[in-house]
């Protein structure tokens, strides 16, 4: 067991369970993002339903006293915001991207309003799984403390992406986001689809932010989410718009996330807030990449605004 002692095995395994720690809320975000721009819609306005969902989340767990009722407080008021989005950007010369941005100012501001009075409570959180039980290590040990909707998370990433692929709902979806014309002709709703997936999406981002006040970092306050919402938007370009890809780029922001803290668990101080930054800087060359001139956005459904 000496060897989990070792400075490399200590920052593998903190960066281990970083990469699971912070990836859950990218992972929930960008599949209810993948769900919508699947469909050929973009919602900006995910950074804000993730502050409302935290939240929400954390109201409902302090007053009901479970944190899976927090959880489904936090999956409604996604739900509620991603349907607000669907039907507002289904009006005539309504651009997604700029109600977008005001949905997410609307979902932080409202969030901050309504959250005033859960600042100082402590609410329950959510249990974990203790699958390092049999450990001497505490580093095994911490590093297989894994939070249940993590696993959630995965198994909605595989059932999306079996569902979108074979499922008759996951086919007129992506019908629906490659050519809504076609898909009018054949009969299908586009306006309904649109709408629907736009608020399962939503009710997924409101899930992701009940994993930061109810998990990590636990807690409620105005600074909880750092732009996860805004950053999956470029989680999903990299992840051509596939689900398993998602968990899986979801797990790489997680693991840059936890590149400081990681870092700092072996003595490595120096440094420590030009660390921290490194999920930002990965979105900022995951962006330039896509968007050379020379490089398409293989994989973007026909209908959505950021391929016209």
């Amino acid at each position: 067991m000496s060897d989990f002692h070792s400075p490399a095995a200590v920052l593998l395994l903190s960066l281990f369970a970083g990469a699971i720690r912070v990836s859950t809320p990218y992972l929930f975000v960008s599949l209810g993002e993948c769900l919508t721009e699947k469909g050929g819609r973009v919602n900006l306005g995910l950074e804000g339903i993730l502050v409302c969902g935290a939240m929400c989340g954390y109201a409902g767990s302090y007053l009901s006293g479970s944190p899976w009722i927090g959880v489904l407080a936090a999956a409604a008021a996604g739900l509620v915001l991603g349907c607000l989005h669907g039907l507002v950007c289904s009006l005539p010369r309504v651009s997604d991207i700029a109600f977008g941005i005001a949905l997410m100012l609307f979902g932080t501001g409202l969030a901050f309003y309504l959250g005033k009075p859960f600042i100082e409570p402590q609410a329950p959180m959510l249990p974990s799984i203790d699958l390092g039980a049999w450990a001497t290590s505490p580093q095994v040990h911490n590093a297989l403390h894994i939070n249940l909707l993590f696993v959630i998370g995965v198994v909605l990433a595989v059932a999306l992406q079996w569902g979108l692929r074979s499922m008759r709902w996951g086919m007129t979806l992506r019908l629906v986001g490659e050519n809504a014309e076609s898909a009018r002709a054949m009969g299908y709703p586009v306006t309904r689809v649109r709408v629907l997936a736009t608020a399962v999406g939503g009710l997924f981002a409101g899930v992701g932010g009940a994993y930061l006040s109810l998990v990590y970092p636990g807690s409620w306050n105005e600074g909880l989410s750092s732009g996860q919402g805004l950053m999956a938007v470029a989680l999903v370009i990299f992840a051509r718009w596939q689900p398993l890809r998602c968990l899986w780029a979801a797990l790489l922001f997680g693991a840059a996330g936890a590149l400081g803290p990681a870092l700092q668990a072996i003595g490595v101080t120096s440094g420590y807030y030009l660390f921290n930054a490194a999920p930002y800087v990965l979105t900022l060359a995951l962006m330039i990449v896509n968007c050379r001139p020379d490089r398409t956005l293989a994989g973007a459904p026909g209908e959505l605004s950021l391929t016209r």
